[in-house]
């Protein structure tokens, strides 16, 4: 049976709605929860771009059963790997043991803030490589020094670790970073239910580890105004990872997403309260081998009539998958 998580959407509602938000994913029996860790929204219409980081720390403390997870962090460019090995390290002891650190290659969207400049998608790969490695031998709680490629650690000691370490999931598009996931992950993430990445995962070294996949949704018992603000907030998603990865500010988004329809959006995003519809959208990822599928209620205002339906009808159907 496919585990349903809910998204904690950091561009779409503040810190203390974000908090919020989770009690009551977890009041209502969704598995687990992720977290995305960004600097900017994708879109200005989304509005919000909170510190994934400490919203972590509020909701390990206002919550006692469902796991955490980022969704994911970019631990190449605003932040060093040491200072996530210790961000991580520290969640996982406030959940006591709840805290997965997913991983991924990033987007300039979020990076560029600190000015470190955009290589290639091949470098940033060998980038997200190294820092994981680096990640889990701080995991170690010994002393790591380490003079690589692209970063350098001094006697860095983590000296706050929990007994058992964050599991360590690693984003993936394509065979290059399937590659890296295969070695370095605990479990492989992605967002399109594509079986070849699961396969390529597999074949890297990730046989038999969990696969944690997402979907956008968009609830609303008017099926119009939920396929409105889907196309509002979230026909970014349309454009593919290759395009999404590059665009640098919420400007270029909407630019880019000047000829998307709202029918378009709806054809891709289950609108509405079409129980059977969501249903649908999701089996692709059961079909595909996703162990976890994470669900994105799109609006930040939007999240407790979608809590509510999700508990009583959408919740039991999707365990069927």
């Amino acid at each position: 049976m496919m585990q349903i998580g809910y998204t904690m959407m950091t561009e779409q509602a503040g810190p203390r709605e974000l908090v919020g938000h989770v009690v009551e994913a977890e009041r209502v029996g969704f598995d687990f929860s992720v977290i995305s860790d960004h600097s900017f929204p994708w879109l200005d219409s989304q509005g919000h771009a909170p510190y994934a980081w400490s919203v972590l720390g509020a909701a390990a403390q206002a919550t006692s059963r469902i796991p955490l997870m980022t969704y994911v962090t970019c631990p190449t460019f605003r932040y060093h790997p040491a200072v996530v090995a210790q961000k991580a390290a520290t969640v996982q002891l406030l959940s006591e043991g709840r805290f997965r650190l997913g991983l991924g290659s990033g987007e300039i969207l979020n990076e560029h803030v600190v000015g470190a400049g955009w290589p290639s998608a091949g470098v940033r790969l060998e980038m997200l490589d190294e820092a994981a490695g680096i990640i889990r031998d701080l995991f170690s709680g010994e002393y790591v020094t380490h003079r690589g490629t692209h970063f350098q650690v001094e006697n860095a000691k983590l000296w706050d670790v929990p007994d058992a370490p964050p599991p360590i999931g690693i984003a993936v598009s394509g065979p290059h970073s399937c590659k890296v996931a295969g070695r370095r992950a605990d479990l492989v993430i992605a967002t399109e239910p594509k079986g070849e990445l699961l396969d390529a995962f597999d074949e890297h070294g990730g046989a038999g580890k969990p696969r944690v996949g997402q979907m956008p949704v968009c609830y609303d018992p008017d099926r119009e105004a939920a396929v409105a603000r889907a196309h509002d907030q979230f026909r970014w998603s349309l454009g593919g990872w290759g395009v999404n990865s590059e665009l640098p500010l919420p400007s270029g988004f909407a630019q880019a997403t000047e000829t998307v329809r709202p029918e378009d959006v709806a054809e891709s995003i289950p609108c509405g309260d079409d129980v059977d519809a969501f249903v649908e959208a999701a089996r692709p990822y059961a079909e595909a081998g996703f162990t976890e599928l994470a669900l994105v209620q799109i609006g930040g205002g939007h999240q407790e009539p979608f809590f509510r339906w999700a508990e009583k009808e959408l919740l039991p159907a999707l365990r069927e998958l």
